[in-house]
């Protein structure tokens, strides 16, 4: 009488087991955008660019509000690579240059090349800018088994050059065609997913370069926004509208071939809009324009460690298995690898340390979220971090200062709270500090080091391509 519950509550579990085995492996689209503002989509109130593909992505989906990024391009896709932050192996500082030899660590294990070894197709279609000097940093050499777009991390968007030099590639041959680059990403995307043997799982990367300078796009989206008054905003308009069409185009592709159901499609910014031309690009002048991206209530932009250029706009689709509600809780990139290699049934074994966390309840269910800190940044002339609600920027060179918020309160972070409580500054810099004991030495730095001194040689140097400094001082 007795052992029966117990027998028939073994099998149901056996069962589940089975059916959770036979469950075929999820699909992945993870869309990154580069520089896009975070009010410049419909569903964070965006009124005067049309975005209803990914508007309706997110109305459908998880709209992530805490979702965090690195303050630039290269550190982020570090995060989204690796799993873990890029100061513990030397990207933290700026971005890779064009005219610099260094990548992220070859001793690194690769999202790629995870979910490779779990069984799926991979393939990067877009912008790389993890290193492009030698190609053992290359896509194809760290896990992709298709790769179509750019390497470095500013280009033409109708010429594929940075500088005269081409910079448009597919599977580590140069490709010259015609086209604007964010029509040929989506298309490309489309065809590789029509093409698809839906016998295996895909892990598709799409990272689209828009709408990253230089401002260029189709008149004929330009002439969708004449109601736009300043003329670089109404570019910008056009380079979000076309990378929504792309992005709708994608969409379009999994529907017919049958494979939206099981389709996870993650899209992010890799950093919040510029709002300072010092983190704009070389390839445009800039200095007299009104710089167009919106982050919305949230303070600076690019380049920064305020929320503006860390906090971007971020959703998570899946029919059937994410509920369709605003997550508020804090999810870093640096989570989606253990996430998505869960998800996968992909171990991380061979991974170094991950700082990510497995966030899937949070994103699916919107239930509180495993991560209670946010590390933004460590460098040698700055770090932030929040705990809970509190934040803290410090910046150390001499004369060093320190900013403190209370994100729950203030998260457009216009009063400082620093001088209120000296207690928590000093708990903050000190969890600064010790995480900085671990941390690599800039590779941007020791890179510019050898161009200033090679420059004092008096040997002529290329400019870099994106600066750094302390453009977040206010």
């Amino acid at each position: 009488m007795t052992t029966r519950p117990l027998i028939v509550a073994a099998i149901a579990i056996l069962c589940a087991a089975d059916i959770a085995a036979a469950a075929p492996k999820p699909n992945i689209v993870h869309i990154v955008a580069d520089d896009l503002g975070w009010k410049d989509v419909g569903f964070n109130g965006c009124t005067d660019i049309k975005t209803p593909n990914i508007d309706r992505l997110a109305a459908t989906g998880a709209k992530l509000t805490q979702f965090y990024a690195q303050p630039m391009c290269t550190p982020t896709r570090a995060c989204l690579m690796t799993g873990r932050y890029p100061f513990r192996y030397g990207l933290q500082t700026a971005v890779i240059p064009s005219v610099s030899a260094y990548g992220l660590d070859t001793t690194e294990w690769l999202m790629p090349q995870c979910l490779r070894e779990a069984g799926y197709q991979t393939a990067i279609i877009g912008k790389w800018h993890l290193g492009h000097a030698d190609r053992k940093w290359w896509p194809r050499q760290r896990g992709f088994d298709y790769q179509y777009g750019a390497m470095i991390g500013e280009l033409d968007y109708f010429t594929h050059d940075e500088h005269g030099v081409l910079d448009w590639f597919r599977d580590n041959e140069p490709v010259k065609e015609e086209g604007y680059t964010t029509t040929l990403i989506g298309k490309d995307a489309a065809r590789l997913i029509e093409n698809h043997d839906a016998s295996k799982p895909l892990y598709l990367y799409l990272t689209f370069n828009a709408p990253h300078t230089p401002y260029q796009a189709p008149q004929e989206y330009i002439d969708r926004y004449k109601n736009i008054a300043d003329p670089t905003r109404r570019t910008y308009a056009a380079m979000v509208a076309c990378l929504d069409e792309e992005i709708g185009r994608v969409v379009a592709a999994l529907d017919k071939k049958g494979l939206r159901e099981n389709t996870l499609i993650l899209f992010h910014s890799d950093n919040g809009g510029p709002r300072n031309a010092m983190f704009t690009g070389v390839m445009a002048d800039v200095a007299k324009l009104r710089l167009p991206a919106d982050n919305g209530p949230y303070r600076e932009g690019k380049g920064t460690l305020y929320e503006g250029a860390t906090r971007v706009c971020a959703l998570a689709n899946w029919p059937g298995h994410i509920k369709a509600q605003a997550v508020n809780g804090m999810i870093h990139a640096v989570d989606l690898y253990p996430t998505l290699a869960a998800l996968a049934g992909a171990s991380t074994a061979r991974c170094k340390p991950l700082d990510g966390l497995d966030v899937w309840s949070t994103i699916a269910e919107g239930k509180p979220s495993p991560r209670s800190e946010i590390v933004y940044n460590i460098e040698p002339f700055r770090a932030a971090l929040r705990q809970g609600d509190w934040k803290l920027i410090w910046r150390t060179m001499l004369p060093s200062s320190a900013e403190l918020y209370d994100l729950a309160q203030d998260p457009s972070e216009k009063n400082d709270l620093v001088s209120a409580h000296p207690d928590k500054v000093a708990a903050l810099q000190k969890r600064l500090d010790t995480l900085a004991k671990d941390a690599a030495k800039p590779l941007f730095l020791l890179d510019q080091f050898k161009v200033v001194m090679k420059n004092m040689q008096g040997e002529p140097v290329m400019p870099t391509d994106e600066a750094f400094g302390e453009a977040d001082a206010p």
